[in-house]
């Protein structure tokens, strides 16, 4: 017998629950994981984390790789798939994992997402030169040391040297979230607050405020935001959320692989600032008129609004 008692309900209920859910998986798969861990790392390892003054350590990475995968599994591939079974029964359909694509929309992501980055860049860039005013230096602090910590992590998770290194950073850091965000995110958060304002558009700029204010990294936050209004109105457009999870994976994939790319010294690190210096401003408006001409190609192709329906 299906378990019927909180399809049809009202969505602020909905939005309590889902986040009660988020929370008791996460707890679940962090404490499973210690658990786990003590038998692969040692009791000794599991019971001193390691910290970010660790981070030329390589087992001290290796953990805290270990601990970033269960993460994104517990936080975030998890819980929608819960919450689809419990408000639709029928997941695929309310995650929206049940429609195909067409290969030419597809084709014509994979160009917005190359040819946005270097406006991606240039705003990225303006958002790290943010200054508050002095009464608010705390928070500036607060901010520029959890955006400092964020980029120790991230550059050694990075760092590898090896085919099989490059292979698993590529499923960490693009395939998992590609596929958990882009579930948690525009699946669940986004439907939830469009249905919670009655606006389709409103639950696209809430689910992108909070995707981007979720990573903690606020002198990124800004092409986060605009990130997660791209892939919030590819789902909205196509019906499909194949779409923003491909957009997605191929946004981490291209960092990941770059970064490898430039330790390899295979191409110039120059590649990376793209769009993101001062003299860029031309490369950034090309970039920009670009990519929205792509993005009003793909609203053409497909034209569709899930984000309004229950």
């Amino acid at each position: 017998m299906a378990f019927t008692a909180f399809r049809g309900s009202h969505p602020f209920s909905q939005l309590i629950l889902s986040v009660f859910i988020i929370i008791v998986c996460f707890i679940i798969f962090m404490v499973g994981s210690v658990i786990i861990a003590i038998p692969l790392f040692g009791i000794d390892s599991v019971t001193a984390l390691p910290t970010l003054d660790d981070m030329s350590n390589p087992e001290s990475v290796r953990i805290l790789k270990y601990f970033q995968v269960v993460q994104s599994i517990g936080l975030f591939i998890i819980p929608p798939f819960i919450i689809a079974w419990l408000f639709k029964g029928k997941i695929a359909e309310y995650l929206y994992l049940n429609k195909k694509l067409s290969g030419l929309t597809v084709v014509l992501v994979i160009l917005l997402i190359f040819f946005a980055n270097p406006a991606i860049n240039f705003i990225g860039s303006l958002n790290a030169k943010m200054v508050f005013p002095e009464w608010l230096s705390w928070l500036e602090d607060w901010m520029r040391s959890a955006e400092d910590k964020a980029a120790v992590l991230t550059e050694a998770f990075l760092d590898v040297k090896t085919i099989q290194g490059l292979i698993f950073n590529l499923f960490m850091i693009a395939f998992l979230p590609a596929i958990g965000e882009e579930l948690l995110f525009r699946g669940v958060i986004q439907k939830i607050f469009a249905e919670l304002t009655k606006n389709v558009h409103l639950g696209v700029w809430i689910s992108a405020f909070i995707f981007s204010a979720f990573h903690l990294q606020f002198y990124g936050f800004l092409p986060r935001f605009l990130l997660g209004l791209m892939f919030g109105y590819l789902l909205v457009w196509s019906g499909s959320m194949w779409l923003p999870i491909i957009a997605h994976f191929i946004n981490n994939a291209a960092a990941v692989i770059g970064m490898w790319m430039v330790s390899q010294e295979k191409i110039d690190p120059a590649i990376e600032e793209i769009g993101s210096t001062s003299e860029s401003l031309y490369v950034a408006i090309i970039s920009l008129v670009l990519s929205s001409a792509l993005f009003y190609l793909i609203y053409r192709q497909n034209r569709m609004e899930p984000g309004s329906k229950s």
